[in-house]
């Protein structure tokens, strides 16, 4: 039933309503997906500028995401309490506010905190774009705003690193964050036209402060344990006590959500052992998506020489093939169980990740892009099919509680996952390095005959005589560093694929008795008008 503010804006404009407000809430989403992605081309020229590794510079992927998991939370409340109008502007000043932040940042922490900001204001769209879509698409059409919705997040991180990539080579990384504002100002001024101000006036509704600052306090702290553990030492206090604290903040936010009368997220749909393990499937698939886009940008631009246009063109037929792959996939998983639909993903995306360790320096561009083509999908085969999976035991009042926190699980996990994988580069690219610099030595007859060509070289360049050595050794240290970081590369990517492949034994779990299975077409549609338009519809 739609609220009188909507059937005046219908009276208002007519049918087409639905699809302006439609627009106006997507271009919100989008301008924010646009920015989540754009950044990653842009991460080895920031740590050129900034002179930054990557415990430091990955945060500005992990902040944006950590602080939009949070943000999400607070979405359900913000609406009720200023009404979706007021929600939705707030939401964009603060992106645009960010974006200003980071293309003025003198410093790489400026600029993270400016990330946090963008990630903040990204947190509470996202989820309102669903809200609005489901409240003036009526029920039979609903598939069709979903649809609409889905294809926005898809283009979005199709055309984010290309976009990204082409302003880096135009002008600097400042346009990175300064493409975002345009579009957060057009959204604002249709906002004010097509989206339903407040309804009425009252008291603020009851909020749960506690649990919001605790689950904050939980992620930011492990986090920051995870990225600095390596330059700090995993033995030392600091670390101790940021991983105490997770600890503590983590046991303290689920006992104060089971005994509060108004909880930010109810903890009580993970007592259902298929939800606990889609949960699990959910932070695993936020770690390979977000991951994925964060970490091939980096290995073509540092291994392979690409220029950030070139790398962001490299993410795009991948992006083409899920868009395509996703009606496939939705329509498939109407005909066929839930947990082959994602066992068959989840394999898929394993063996692009295996693929991937097999690149090098001359890897082709369009080998490459067939490989990340492969796993996209994979990933295209298990999203729309998890929500529904694991909400499809729940009981009808925990349906929007429980698609909630699937989206957080995801989301979560896409930043623990970006900081794992900085966290393994360093380690293995260190690790190779100290290998490889062992046997930088004058017996070794293979670094010595090198030494000769390339002083010889560098005689023929003009260098002093006396020079010629240390310049050779400095540019065999550099190879040897190049060749360590490659190394690296694969592993993680080893990694990623292993994971994925050991995921899939608790996937098998999911599968309903013969009983449930029989009854599914019958049970299956109940959750899906709810499992996306409140993600955080127990915030309050």
């Amino acid at each position: 039933m739609q609220s009188p503010a909507i059937e005046a804006m219908f009276a208002r404009f007519g049918p087409r309503y639905r699809y302006y407000v439609s627009l106006t809430a997507m271009l919100g989403t989008v301008a924010m997906v646009l920015s989540a992605t754009m950044i990653n081309v842009a991460v080895p020229v920031i740590m050129g500028a900034f002179g930054v590794g990557q415990d430091k510079v990955h945060w500005l992927s992990t902040g944006f995401i950590a602080a939009m998991t949070v943000t999400m939370l607070l979405n359900d409340w913000c609406v009720r309490a200023f009404g979706m109008r007021a929600t939705y502007i707030g939401a964009m000043v603060i992106f645009a506010a960010g974006a200003i932040m980071g293309g003025l940042s003198p410093t790489i922490d400026i600029m993270i905190v400016s990330r946090l900001l963008q990630g903040a204001g990204a947190g509470i769209v996202q989820p309102l774009a669903m809200i609005i879509m489901f409240q003036v698409f009526p029920v039979e059409q609903r598939g069709r705003a979903m649809g609409l919705f889905g294809l926005g997040v898809v283009v979005a991180p199709t055309v984010g690193p290309a976009l990204g990539g082409i302003l880096l080579d135009s002008f600097n990384w400042h346009y990175v964050f300064y493409m975002a504002v345009p579009v957060a100002l057009v959204g604002i001024m249709l906002s004010l036209i097509f989206i339903p101000g407040k309804e009425r006036a009252g008291p603020l509704p009851s909020f749960d402060v506690a649990g919001l600052v605790l689950i904050a306090l939980c992620i930011f702290s492990f986090l920051t344990g995870l990225s600095n553990g390596q330059r700090e030492g995993w033995q030392t206090p600091i670390i101790s006590v940021y991983f105490s604290v997770a600890a503590i903040s983590g046991v303290a936010f689920i006992f104060w959500e089971l005994m509060t009368k108004n909880p930010i997220m109810e903890i009580r749909v993970f007592y259902n052992r298929k939800f606990i393990i889609a949960a699990l499937v959910g932070m695993l698939l936020g770690a390979g998506l977000f991951g994925s886009i964060y970490i091939i940008p980096l290995f073509v631009q540092t291994i392979q020489g690409y220029s950030p246009t070139r790398s962001g063109l490299l993410m795009v037929p991948g992006g083409i093939i899920m868009m395509i792959s996703f009606p496939i996939a939705g329509w498939l998983s109407d005909k066929l169980p839930h947990y082959q639909m994602i066992l068959f993903g989840m394999c898929i995306f394993g063996l692009s990740s295996i693929l991937m360790m097999q690149a090098h320096t001359d890897t082709p561009f369009w080998i490459f892009a067939v490989w990340i083509m492969f796993g996209r999908v994979g990933l295209a085969s298990v999203m729309p099919t998890l929500t529904v999976a694991a909400v499809s035991t729940l009981k009808p009042e925990q349906l929007s509680q429980g698609s909630g926190a699937i989206n957080f699980t995801r989301q979560l996990g896409g930043a623990i996952g970006i900081n794992l994988i900085a966290l393994g580069l360093d380690q293995r690219t260190a690790m190779f390095s100290d290998a490889f610099l062992n046997l930088r030595t004058p017996d070794n007859e293979t670094v010595s005959h090198m030494m000769m060509q390339l002083g010889h070289m560098l005689g023929q360049l003009g260098w002093p005589l006396e020079k010629t050595p240390a310049g050779a050794l400095y540019l065999i240290g550099r190879s040897l560093y190049s060749q360590a970081s490659m190394m690296a590369f694969r592993d993680v990517f080893l990694l990623i694929g292993l994971v994925y492949f050991a995921m899939m034994i608790p996937v098998v779990f999911l599968r309903d008795s013969r009983r449930a299975e029989a009854g599914r077409p019958q049970l299956r549609p109940k959750p899906q008008p709810q499992s996306s338009p409140q993600p955080q519809s127990r915030t309050g």
